[in-house]
């Protein structure tokens, strides 16, 4: 048995409720790697459970701050009537030239098959 196999099952194992297969037993009481890895998860469990009941209180300033750096550095100006027309009538002069050079392709392509079929 192999150190890499043996090593994804020793976190399952770490809390004492799951068993190791008698193969992967054997190869962690003859392994020190393997051995102080186990150590390791069992310690970083201990931690983690005496986390359990902590809790931390945030500072009274701490959702300004968040905002404040969520804002976005330049300020937001509306458009002028005048100016979301113009830019409604672009959009449609852009939408209608791409579709009028849409049917121009379209076309052509039509034709090279009309005279390749002929």
């Amino acid at each position: 048995m192999r150190c890499e196999s043996v090593s994804l099952q020793l976190a399952e194992i770490a809390d004492g409720l799951n068993r190791l297969p008698l193969d992967a037993e054997r190869h962690v009481e003859s392994c020190l790697r393997c051995q102080a890895e186990l150590v390791q998860y069992r310690r970083l469990l201990r931690a983690l459970t005496s986390l359990r009941g902590h809790y931390l209180a945030p500072d009274d300033g701490l959702l300004e701050d968040i905002l404040a750096a969520l804002r976005p550095p330049a300020t937001v100006h509306r458009l002028h009537r005048r100016s979301r027309k113009a830019a409604y009538l672009g959009g449609i002069a852009a939408a209608a030239t791409a579709g009028a050079a849409g049917a121009i392709v379209i076309a052509s392509r039509l034709a090279a098959r009309q005279s390749l079929a002929s």
